[in-house]
């Protein structure tokens, strides 16, 4: 999943920087639907949309690449604007009466009921975690001159997951669930798949149009 979720970021960047915005767009929808399905990774505890909101990283990072920081700050906005509209409207939908022949009402309000904790850490997560992402990317990049790419992609993106898994865990689960041993599972499949996307990031260097 991760390799294929990965492709298609690479796939958006070749068609151009709007692509990779889209689906930065389309992530954040669908880890917001995902997010609520529990599994286990290899031991780890972790959700649906662990993966999906990964992938996000490579995208902004290759924003930040190739086309310069202020773009990559202004897809995490429009990433940001997004969410807020689904998850808006998603709560009209539910509260329109369903028909007698409606199969689903059932299922959607368990998707898309909010939970005000998760939804508060989710934003709040997103917003810290990506703009700090694209800083530090940026900074390494202007201390190495531009030179070991590999740094910038992993170094950024590790501290911001790390920052990201924190700050959802404690304003969600705080007094739920046992914090620390969320925060490093979660934090671990974060890593693993942002260790998967540095040779993305390279590839694209060959395939920029």
């Amino acid at each position: 999943m991760s390799l294929v979720s990965l492709s298609f970021v690479l796939l958006a960047f070749r068609l151009g920087k709007v692509w990779l915005v889209g689906i930065i767009c389309a992530n954040v929808i669908l880890m917001n639907i995902f997010v609520v399905k529990g599994m286990y990774l290899f031991g780890l505890a972790a959700t649906g949309g662990n993966v999906l909101y990964a992938s996000i990283f490579l995208a902004t990072d290759l924003l930040c690449e190739h086309y310069g920081k202020k773009e990559a700050m202004r897809a995490v906005r429009i990433g940001f604007f997004v969410s807020i509209f689904f998850l808006i409207m998603s709560q009209f939908i539910l509260r329109f009466i369903p028909a007698d022949y409606d199969f689903a009402q059932g299922a959607m309000k368990t998707l898309f009921t909010l939970t005000p904790r998760i939804v508060l850490g989710s934003m709040a997560a997103y917003l810290v975690s990506q703009h700090l992402d694209v800083w530090l990317f940026n900074k390494i990049k202007e201390k190495t001159q531009g030179r070991m790419l590999w740094l910038r992609n992993n170094g950024s993106t590790f501290v911001s997951q790390l920052v990201d898994s924190a700050i959802f865990t404690v304003i969600a689960f705080a007094g739920v669930y046992p914090l620390l041993e969320l925060i490093v599972f979660t934090y671990i499949i974060k890593i693993i798949v942002a260790v998967l996307d540095t040779p993305f990031m390279y590839f694209s260097k060959m395939i920029k149009r």
